[in-house]
């Protein structure tokens, strides 16, 4: 009986272990062919679709797409919200309403809510839960609920070569200048300068960078160590798959 048991067991384990394989494959399948880009764009028909911009499967939610222009080489990640306007069927006009430069990476479950103007520079990113908005409720009447008063609507602008981290939130009329650094969970209102970091709620610049002092206050950390010249992406990728020796 002990033996029958066994090998029921190891039936049982492998049953598990082929299921479990072909779930993965599956869905690895379902990722690719739902991944959206010029060359499949799917329901999707965005104003402009750069060459080589990727939108992971699945999808967050996406409206508005006849105002919406993505750059070449973007980087889309899963749950990803993108919307112009503020409901479906609207007429927005000629001009778009969001646009997201070359090279823009937005993290999973990040959100872009553009119901006005909302530009985000080339090789800005972003990291996951990131949240970009156009419009903020409004409270001036106190005998109405704040969810059915008007909203307040400006212009948002994310200069190039920004990083924002994990569950930053940038607010309505914010302008991020050119390499600013906006810390994890920080909160952004108003203007920020070039080359500065962000930090807290709200935001205020922590640190910024001088062409002739450098970094005020100095950096903490050692610069990183510079990749050589002449080595390849593929040498790159095999030194990261090396195992560290035991000892």
């Amino acid at each position: 009986m002990p033996k029958n048991r066994n090998t029921f067991s190891s039936l049982s384990a492998w049953r598990r272990r082929f299921l479990a394989s072909a779930v993965h494959c599956g869905w690895r399948w379902v990722q690719e062919a739902g991944a959206v880009t010029a060359e499949h764009p799917g329901r999707l028909s965005f104003r402009r679709l750069g060459s080589g911009t990727r939108l992971a499967f699945p999808q967050g939610t996406v409206f508005g797409e006849a105002w919406i222009e993505l750059g070449d080489h973007c980087i889309i990640g899963e749950q990803v919200t993108l919307t112009a306007g503020m409901m479906p069927g609207l007429d927005l006009g000629a001009d778009p309403i969001l646009t997201l430069g070359d090279g823009v990476v937005l993290g999973r479950g990040s959100h872009v809510i553009a119901d006005t103007r909302v530009t985000i520079g080339s090789d800005t990113y972003c990291g996951p839960y990131v949240y970009i908005t156009s419009t903020n409720h409004s409270y001036d009447d106190p005998h109405q609920p704040v969810g059915k008063q008007w909203p307040r609507m400006e212009p948002v602008t994310i200069g190039p070569g920004c990083w924002l981290g994990t569950g930053a939130v940038v607010l309505p009329g914010a302008r991020l200048g050119r390499n600013v650094v906006v810390a994890a969970g920080a909160v952004v209102r108003g203007e920020v300068p070039d080359h500065s970091v962000v930090a807290g709620a709200p935001a205020r610049v922590v640190r910024s960078w001088d062409p002739v002092r450098g970094w005020e206050p100095p950096l903490r950390t050692p610069a990183p160590v510079p990749i050589p010249e002449g080595v390849t992406p593929a040498q790159l990728l095999a030194l990261a798959e090396l195992e560290p020796d035991t000892p």
